[in-house]
């Protein structure tokens, strides 16, 4: 008899898959029909909160370059529009429609001086899942407004 690699126990001995209790059938199932919304929930959850986050970002991108486009103006009107038509741009699909909220928070708009800016708005979040669950954000950026820019 040669040597080498036989079978220790016979094969569909009492260790075999298909010889289950029949009171094991159905389990599987009932735990994917439990689990799978849990599961889905939790996914559909993470991603709002990634949503919160993204848009926490884009506010302070918004109120950086706000303040970056108010300063580079002449006066202090033309730079309150400019840093307005800037978040406008950038906050469009982030926050919900007319959340949106800029002020110049600087004590005016001499060079030398920094304009600073504070921009807000009500961000998505959860909206996209359907849910109505928005959260307000703020952001407050300033930029230094040059000394040896050229006036009107």
């Amino acid at each position: 008899m040669p040597r080498g690699n036989t079978p220790t126990r016979p094969v569909g001995g009492p260790r075999d898959r298909s010889a289950r209790r029949p009171d094991d059938r159905g389990v599987t199932a009932v735990e994917l029909v439990l689990l799978a919304p849990l599961i889905i929930t939790f996914v559909l959850v993470l991603a709002g909160l990634g949503q919160m986050v993204s848009g926490r970002n884009a506010v302070d991108g918004a109120a950086r370059d706000a303040a970056r486009a108010g300063s580079l103006e002449r006066t202090a009107a033309e730079a309150r529009a400019a840093s307005t038509a800037v978040v406008g741009d950038q906050l469009e699909r982030v926050c919900v429609p007319g959340s949106v909220r800029v002020r110049p928070t600087g004590s005016g708009h001499e060079p030398g001086s920094l304009y600073a800016v504070e921009v807000s708005c009500r961000v998505r979040a959860l909206a996209m899942l359907g849910l109505p669950i928005t959260t307000t954000v703020s952001s407050t950026s300033a930029s230094p407004i040059d000394p040896y820019r050229r006036s009107g």
